[in-house]
């Protein structure tokens, strides 16, 4: 598991939103903009399991004992987001998942 926190990004959405404007993409009420990746400067901030397993190079241990560096056929990955701050309501999304095949 991994908690993060957007305060780790190095532009605000605004800016990535500004940024990818004036490079011409057309944005419009209802289009979904996102972040990709958010990650911090430890291991247990790391956004991916690239980043967590070292590009590869340093295995992590999963609940049932087995070692991993990247996801194999028949995995399966789930994300839940939430996204709290003072004073607003929490938003985020339930479990998003799905399994590697082929």
């Amino acid at each position: 598991m991994t908690i993060t926190s957007f305060m780790n990004m190095y532009w605000s959405m605004a800016q990535q939103l500004a940024h990818a404007t004036v490079n011409g993409a057309t944005i419009r009420p209802g289009d979904l903009f996102a972040s990709g990746t958010v990650s911090g400067p430890t291991r247990d901030e790391f956004g991916s399991l690239l980043e967590i397993s070292w590009n590869g190079t340093q295995p992590i241990e999963l609940a049932d004992g087995a070692k991993r560096t990247f996801l194999n056929e028949g995995d399966t990955v789930t994300i839940r987001g939430r996204c709290t701050a003072d004073g607003a309501v929490p938003i985020g999304f339930g479990n998003c998942g799905g399994t590697i095949t082929e």
